[in-house]
């Protein structure tokens, strides 16, 4: 059995505001073992890359853990302080950034920024050892070894993202968050870049935590997943199950609201309303106001809000268990 390489338990982190503190990340949990692809879904604004964010403690200045726990590999990272911190991002957890167009210095080549975090956890390491190592990097996303005396203007989008994808691995590390990766990419581009990504994890057996509002992308890419709405999580379990026997009304909508090349035309349906402001306290069901078929234990803004197991490892809210 797979060792447990990243565990987040009731994590919750807000961020504070003149209009009052945004609960952006509520009462999260979920865990990855080693070499498996863990998902993130849900549409803009749902608490995805707050919890990124959270992981490698690179949140905004006003962005605060109130309480929860994240243990990579054994260690306690919520509590460390900037100089522990450093020791373990990128070289224990890393993240390739959504948009690579704003991820590298206009004014430094591409070999010198992702040498630079080499040197950060491998000071011992000669200039010519950190070029090799960029050089077998560079080859195994694609790019010829001569990217590394380039200016990131000199690069495509998707020659970005594969060197940003380089950066990401340029330490070693157990876990990498892919956030968004093929964000303003073109279909043929995106496709390259997600082949590139599971090539890449299966060679180095890492574990992956991807993160997307395509759910179509979810199911290629990932082992587990979850489904975020308003900052917590809805939904949770094995891929496939959570494909084939979708539980919360939230994860029906949006595979509902997905094109298939397969099967039978369907109708595609709306998800209409705005998600809730995350400033005041939610009680009961935060989806309950655009539900399509809300019942009456759904509007009931008293009901405790927990996540209860429908079959082995996979779990969703109770008040759409109950209603179900």
């Amino acid at each position: 059995m797979s060792k447990e390489v990243l565990s987040v338990k009731n994590l919750n982190m807000h961020y504070e505001t003149l209009s009052g503190d945004v609960h952006a990340v509520k009462d999260v949990s979920f865990s990855v073992k080693e070499g498996e692809s863990f998902g993130l879904v849900g549409e803009s604004g749902c608490g995805k890359t707050s919890v990124a964010m959270s992981l490698l403690q690179l949140q905004a200045d006003n962005a605060k853990i109130s309480s929860g726990s994240i243990v990579l590999d054994g260690v306690e990272l919520v509590g460390m302080n900037e100089s522990e911190l450093r020791k373990v991002r990128w070289d224990g957890i890393s993240i390739v950034f959504q948009g690579a167009m704003n991820a590298w210095n206009p004014v430094v080549k591409v070999g010198e920024q992702i040498r630079e975090a080499i040197r950060e956890h491998y000071p011992e390491k000669s200039k010519a050892e950190n070029t090799e190592k960029i050089e077998s990097l560079f080859k195994m996303v694609g790019l010829d070894a001569a990217v590394i005396d380039r200016f990131p203007h000199e690069l495509s989008g998707g020659m970005k993202q594969r060197a940003v994808i380089a950066l990401a691995l340029s330490c070693d590390p157990k876990v990498v968050i892919a956030d968004e990766p093929t964000t303003a990419l073109d279909v043929v581009i995106q496709d390259q870049i997600l082949n590139e990504i599971k090539k890449v994890q299966e060679l180095l057996g890492l574990s992956l935590i991807y993160i997307s509002h395509d759910i179509a992308v979810i199911a290629e890419m990932t082992d587990q997943m979850a489904v975020m709405y308003a900052g917590s999580i809805v939904e949770i379990g094995p891929t496939d199950k959570v494909f084939s026997t979708p539980k919360h009304a939230y994860t029906r909508l949006l595979l509902e609201s997905t094109p298939s090349v397969v099967g039978e035309k369907k109708k595609l349906r709306s998800l209409d309303g705005e998600p809730p402001s995350l400033i005041n306290e939610i009680t009961g069901c935060s989806f309950s106001p655009r539900c399509p078929d809300p019942s009456d234990d759904c509007k009931n803004q008293n009901k405790e809000m927990k996540l209860v197991e429908i079959e082995p490892g996979h779990f969703a809210d109770n008040c759409c268990v109950d209603c179900g």
